[in-house]
């Protein structure tokens, strides 16, 4: 078990990733990609995952667009993709355990939050408002504000910056080997957190990150 006091010690700042480490909703993709592509008679080979692992949402509509020669805008498919998914977010992705304890307790010893993620900013911050806890984030940075998605470090390196933070200051959280050696590729510690969807990944994770968790109720 990691001692919660280890685990913060020399850190002013905490970032996570969202889908799969804040929220569990990777799901929800699983759902959408096979609504997305059946409706247009594609098959989505299931290899692809682990093409658009790390990409951000502009990327990702921009890899489908050129892969499959859809007809619509990347813009196009990024709001489709936001409207199938926002009453998801908003209604039935729920947090992990023991996020909001965490949360609080990280308030109350001064240390720093922020968010570093490849979805969406209006997904993102409807989940955060309906879950009630934007106000516990003091940065959001996602990989459309950056040049390069995940594993290079730029998602982590400009939530770090937002938070005035030095990189080897933060401990970050994540839940996929590419969002791990993001972290990683800043500088930063990182714990990884346990998720059904990269279960098959749970060595690798393990491998690369300083900490592992299932969940945050190990952590009060």
């Amino acid at each position: 078990m990691i001692l919660k006091d280890t685990l913060l010690e020399n850190t002013d700042a905490v970032i996570f990733d969202l889908d799969g480490t804040l929220a569990d909703s990777m799901w929800v993709w699983e759902e959408i990609d096979r609504d997305f592509f059946r409706s247009r008679q594609i098959d989505f080979p299931d290899y692809l995952n682990s093409e658009i692992e790390g990409m951000g949402f502009t990327e990702t509509a921009q890899f489908f667009a050129d892969r499959f020669s859809l007809r619509e805008s990347v813009e196009d498919i990024k709001k489709l993709w936001n409207d199938m998914a926002l009453e998801k977010y908003r209604v039935k992705v729920p947090l992990k355990p023991g996020v909001r304890d965490f949360l609080s307790e990280l308030r109350q010893r001064g240390i720093k939050t922020g968010i570093s993620t490849s979805n969406s900013l209006l997904l993102v911050e409807t989940f955060l408002e309906a879950k009630g806890i934007r106000p516990a984030f003091d940065a959001v940075t996602t990989v459309c504000d950056v040049s390069r998605g995940k594993p290079a470090p730029d998602v982590y390196l400009a939530t770090a910056q937002k938070l005035h933070v030095k990189p080897q200051r933060c401990l970050v959280f994540e839940d996929i080997p590419k969002g791990i050696l993001a972290g990683i590729n800043a500088g930063m510690r990182v714990c990884a957190v346990e998720d059904d969807y990269s279960s098959g990944q749970r060595e690798e994770k393990k491998r690369l990150s300083d900490y592992y968790i299932n969940d945050f109720r190990e952590l009060l």
